[in-house]
């Protein structure tokens, strides 16, 4: 994938300083972060990043990425949705899903470079 290196580093060091948060705050073991990559078909690539934390709930997870809207107490609430502009400006989307029995992974996908 072709980009902007340190926007795109941004992006995957607020997604692991989040998951980073979310197993400090869980009290269940194992506590695991997951980065993985992988192709997506012929045309993308898709990095994401899971955890065991203590996830987020159902009804709020379509407003993760909106401005100013957190779940932390001391958080601003730009993470998220930065992180969504920087993706979405490379060509690509972002997403977050529940794991099946605990935390989230977020994710993003990205136009692959073949060469």
């Amino acid at each position: 994938m072709r980009g902007d290196v340190v926007q795109l580093q941004q992006v995957v060091l607020n997604l692991l300083v989040n998951a980073l948060e979310a197993v400090d705050q869980s009290t269940s073991t194992p506590r695991l972060i997951t980065i993985k990559t992988a192709m997506g078909g012929e045309n993308t690539v898709t990095l994401s990043v899971s955890d065991t934390g203590i996830g987020v709930d159902k009804q709020i997870m379509n407003r993760l990425f909106q401005p100013f809207f957190t779940t932390k107490s001391e958080g601003l609430g730009l993470g998220l949705s930065i992180s969504q502009s920087i993706i979405e400006g490379h060509g690509g989307a972002m997403g977050v899903f529940p794991n099946p029995e605990r935390g989230v992974t977020f994710y993003f996908s990205l136009p692959a470079v073949i060469r």
